[in-house]
């Protein structure tokens, strides 16, 4: 059975709500799981082949922009994502670059995990790279939540590192 992931709003108990404000970019997706945040976090930033090939790209194409590859260092990583909250039903990851500040949310409600992205872009640089890379960050997201209700189905996602 292939899992149904859906675009949906974000429930209004992520701690994402306090960073928006007029212009930024939210977007939400959800599948149903039962699964922790962090454990689904960790399924979430395991990229398959092809999503690496498409990081490994962007990496190559903002180099001469001084965009950050890996994000800064940080005491706590997802992924190369800092982890800035972590609790079992929210994690939040991310990091401010010079073209715009991200986050993303991986919140677990009631038999339902929500992936969230939030984007605060600084100029035009940051509006022309969040419109250039969107149609990719759908797919990643739709196929990262489609892999967290595979594994809590397959019974993976207890084999997962912490």
């Amino acid at each position: 059975m292939i899992p149904v992931v859906t675009k949906t709003d974000l429930p209004v108990q992520s701690r994402l709500h306090a960073r928006m404000a007029p212009g930024d970019f939210l977007d939400c997706y959800r599948v149903a799981s039962t699964l922790p945040a962090p454990s689904a976090a960790r399924i979430i930033v395991d990229f398959p082949g092809w999503a690496k090939g498409l990081v490994a790209l962007r990496n190559l194409l903002t180099a001469p922009f001084g965009l950050m590859k890996d994000g800064p260092e940080a005491a706590e990583k997802i992924g190369f994502f800092p982890v800035e909250y972590s609790a079992d039903d929210e994690v939040i990851a991310g990091f401010d670059d010079k073209h715009l500040n991200f986050r993303v949310s991986v919140l677990s409600d009631a038999g339902i995990v929500f992936l969230a992205t939030w984007v605060h872009p600084h100029n035009l640089g940051g509006r022309l790279y969040l419109r250039s890379i969107l149609p990719f960050h759908i797919l990643i997201a739709r196929n990262a939540l489609a892999r967290v209700a595979r594994a809590e189905r397959d019974g993976r996602s207890t084999l997962l590192p912490e």
